[in-house]
């Protein structure tokens, strides 16, 4: 399978919120739209450090996380993040790897927006058709 990108969305999870809630604008909720990675051995969402200051994202701790050449890095994680994908969306938290080329797109959050790697065409699709399915084992 080769390299696969793919446009979402980034959004401050708070921001968001009190943007539902009319608390604050939508003009307001900071964002940013990304070409992603999509890395299935991923766990979850990859971001540097210049998008966590864009996004205003608070960290919550530190994470040891193996890297692809099989070394062991602490990292800073973030409070909630929304990810948007197309129609789809989820929250989770990011690791902030400061100096990363590229916001990678995990396992985790393309599990929840139940989305596979489509190889041939070498793309994001829904993993059951343009129907969202959770699965709850």
């Amino acid at each position: 399978m080769g390299i696969v990108h793919s446009e979402i969305v980034l959004k401050n999870a708070w921001d968001a919120g009190n943007a539902e809630k009319g608390l604050v604008p939508e003009k307001e909720v900071r964002t940013v739209a990304v070409n992603a990675l999509v890395d299935t051995s991923a766990g979850t969402l990859v971001i540097n450090e210049e998008i966590r200051q864009r996004l205003g994202l608070s960290i919550k701790g530190l994470r040891e996380s193996t890297l692809a050449d099989g070394s062991k890095e602490t990292y800073q994680v973030t409070e909630p993040v929304y990810v948007q994908w197309e129609n789809r969306d989820t929250a989770c938290m990011a690791v902030v790897i400061p100096d990363a080329d590229n916001v990678l797109l995990g396992a985790i959050p393309l599990e929840d927006m139940d989305l596979i790697v489509d190889p041939v065409r070498q793309r994001l699709a829904g993993a059951h058709g343009d129907k969202v399915v959770s699965l709850i084992m």
